[in-house]
């Protein structure tokens, strides 16, 4: 199994990758996972999708909010407590902030938004590199967005909140590999889930048509011609915090099924 015997911790749980996460890193053998979001309940969830599962990996549920440094501090040191270890950091937690056009966007919402995608996940990165160091090694990856790569409008704080976490990143591969920390990236696309399927609901009542007609819309830039599953994309993720990876530090992994093809 991809993680056997790894102790895991998932930022920003909730409906769709973040509860897919967890539990494929559960079904990949992790011994544990710890589990963060600001909301409790959403972390119940996360253990009741492993336990639906059939599995009795330990989990280990912190509420936080990664935008308080203490919080990510308190996370990482439950969870090296708890299991001795931490092999892997998978950095999902985000806001999506206000959608609106650059010229008259608020530039103190985007502030916020950068407070959370950008310097709360630092935050949270840095506090679990002193471990990952203690133990010789351990492996981070960064959920990021297409839209850094292909820009959508009216999505510019968070397009340019998960640019600047590009930059970070590939900062932290250069810094930390000879600690054998490696520290990727993935691009996420359309994921069909929860979120997607809630934001084509609302779109389709304001357009006058139906989910099933936006969806093929999306799927026909799509060159596999489909919405990749959330669960799916968490795989991707996955094998870049796996010793599949061992190899590949300050990686950009596209995850969007071809509809951003970089050359």
């Amino acid at each position: 199994m991809l993680l056997q015997d790894k102790i895991v911790i998932v930022s920003g749980i909730g409906p769709g990758l973040g509860i897919e996460l967890s539990t494929l890193a559960a079904r990949e053998g992790a011994r544990g996972v710890a589990v963060a979001a600001r909301t409790a309940s959403k972390l119940d969830d996360a253990e009741a999708a492993i336990r639906a599962a059939g599995l009795d990996t330990v989990v280990l549920k912190v509420p936080t909010d990664i935008a308080d440094r203490a919080q990510c501090e308190r996370l990482v040191e439950r969870t090296a407590a708890a299991f001795g270890r931490v092999d892997a950091l998978v950095n999902s937690a985000y806001v999506p902030g206000q959608f609106g056009p650059v010229e008259s966007a608020d530039l103190d919402d985007w502030r916020g938004i950068l407070e959370v995608n950008l310097f709360g996940t630092l935050q949270l990165t840095r506090a679990v590199v002193p471990v990952m160091k203690k133990q010789g090694g351990g492996a981070i990856v960064m959920i990021s967005s297409m839209v850094t790569r292909k820009p959508m409008p009216h999505q510019g704080g968070y397009m340019m909140s998960k640019a600047a976490l590009s930059g970070a990143t590939a900062q932290l591969a250069l810094e930390l590999g000879r600690y054998g920390i490696r520290v990727n990236t993935a691009y996420m696309g359309w994921m069909w889930g929860p979120p997607v399927e809630g934001y084509l609901r609302a779109a389709a009542a304001q357009q006058g048509t139906t989910v099933e007609a936006l969806a093929k819309g999306v799927a026909q830039s799509i060159p596999l011609g489909r919405i990749p599953d959330d669960a799916d994309c968490a795989k991707a993720a996955l094998f870049l915090v796996s010793d599949y990876a061992c190899a590949v530090t300050g990686a950009a992994l596209d995850v969007n099924g071809g509809e951003f093809l970089p050359r």
